[in-house]
């Protein structure tokens, strides 16, 4: 090689923080236990990333990743790590609960990192707009954790609809068992010590603050709005991703929702305006460009707490629906298909129907299992790379698919305004049997102005997000 005059440069030559091609990346992991604790080990197992930096707000979530990683440096405050250290990693991922996302991600990506983030995106549709537009401004490689996005299903599903073979695609449905939390009840009235182990403030981060409870962390913020974003934050980018490329949806154009209550004795669980409720069935409508110009409507349904839709008439009685639990049917004006949780196990309805179209769209090498290594990889090579144009779930996609999934939780919070009656005697719901119509481009609730306030939540005096 040196003969022609060509050569690699060791990245020790180039320091830290620069990427030689041959090179690996340097990756702080924010967010180290749970989910973070997977997605760490997942990049490390791809052979081309080096995890240099750990950091946790809670130091028993983050015990295992730092026992396997023991060279990896480990902070408690991303901000003192980002600060500190940022001359000397390349990319960041963010693992962290839900209403944290946005503000490390964009800190990340102003200081030229990439950065891969969990799902949901964002807690908020103005974060997943400013997280869109971020990775474009900054110019660096980006994916979100829907694993399902890289696999083999949702390529299969596209290559089906985009060769005519279910017809023009008029109505979608997607179903959850989720939540598996508690959901729909009231904030506990006793707050408790705070364990040594955990920086509560930190925690908190971008929401207001409260004193701690138990029962809150690791898991149970899911269901409260001032963290997490329940069944469709959970579930809804792994569900909703599949018909939302295949049919190329964009920003919805009208949202409604009904919500579920459950009474146990005396008590009911429903209607709390600190989280979600325990069941919902949010609809969607959307335009979508047709063939030859022309736009046709796409009714998109989904359900939480257990609902689901009706079983297809061409599904035989001893076959499963989607997996179960989960799932997505799409029909079309020639037929239907349906997938599990993440785009896996594609059928044409009736299952015995087989049709064999080109393979038009590339393969993720190892699937669902690769859309780790595809983000290292695609990082090594850089934002201008073919690596990074293959890229399954980078923001351009990822933060338009969020805000179709927070736009549900848009619908069933405006549900959720509820208005004494006069008599003082139950409640008016003026949300309830409101069609919210939505201005995409503006982000904005056009005919019902109250329901805008949960389009960007208020933050906790320094901790804005911005983008």
């Amino acid at each position: 090689m040196a003969a022609t005059g060509f050569f690699i440069v060791p990245r020790h030559v180039l320091g830290r923080g620069y990427v030689a091609p041959s090179d690996k990346l340097y990756v702080a992991g924010i967010g180290a236990g749970g989910k973070g604790e997977s997605d760490i080990a997942n990049f490390a197992a791809s052979g081309k990333a080096e995890i240099a930096f750990l950091c946790d707000v809670d130091d028993r979530r983050a015990a295992t990743t730092v026992k396997n990683f023991p060279k990896a440096k480990y902070y408690k405050d991303w901000r003192e790590l980002l600060d500190k250290e940022s001359k000397n990693f390349d990319a960041v991922s963010v693992s962290t609960p839900d209403h944290n996302h946005a503000i490390i991600a964009l800190s990340a990506m102003a200081l030229g990192k990439h950065v891969y983030v969990q799902k949901p995106l964002t807690h908020d549709i103005y974060e997943a707009r400013m997280m869109t537009q971020g990775a474009k401004k900054y110019n660096v490689v980006t994916q979100m954790g829907n694993q399902g996005s890289s696999g083999d299903g949702v390529r299969q599903m596209r290559e089906w609809y985009n060769a005519g073979v279910i017809g023009e695609a008029h109505t979608v449905w997607c179903w959850t068992d989720r939540p598996v939390w508690p959901q729909g009840i009231a904030w506990p009235a006793k707050a408790n010590a705070t364990p040594t182990e955990l920086n509560w403030d930190l925690w908190l981060g971008t929401a207001p603050y409260k004193d701690y409870v138990e029962g809150l962390v690791p898991f149970n913020w899911r269901g409260w709005w001032d963290y997490g974003t329940g069944a469709l934050g959970d579930m809804g980018c792994h569900l909703i991703e599949p018909a939302f490329r295949t049919l190329n949806l964009g920003y919805p154009k009208q949202a409604e929702c009904s919500v579920g209550s459950v009474y146990v004795g005396e008590f009911e669980r429903g209607y709390f305006p600190d989280g979600p409720p325990p069941s919902s069935h949010v609809t969607l409508k959307f335009d979508v460009p047709g063939k030859g110009g022309k736009t046709h409507e796409i009714t998109f349904h989904w359900m939480d707490g257990g609902i689901q839709p009706s079983r297809p008439e061409e599904l035989g009685a001893n076959e499963i629906m989607g997996d179960g639990g989960n799932g997505v049917i799409i029909e079309g004006s020639k037929g239907k298909m349906m997938c599990s949780t993440y785009g896996r196990d594609p059928k044409l309805l009736p299952t015995s129907r087989q049709v064999n179209v080109p393979q038009t769209i590339p393969r993720v090498k190892g699937g669902d299992d690769g859309h780790y290594a595809q983000w290292v990889e695609a990082a090594i090579a850089g934002p201008n790379s073919k690596e990074a144009s293959l890229l399954s779930s980078p923001f351009s996609i990822a933060g338009p698919l969020t805000e179709t999934v927070l736009m549900g939780n848009l619908a069933i919070r405006s549900f959720d305004l509820r208005k004494p009656k006069a008599s003082g005697k139950g409640y008016d719901f003026p949300g309830r049997y409101i069609t919210l119509n939505w201005d995409g481009d503006n982000m904005k609730v056009t005919n019902f102005d109250d329901a805008n306030q949960f389009v960007q939540r208020t933050y906790r005096d320094g901790w804005a997000v911005k983008g």
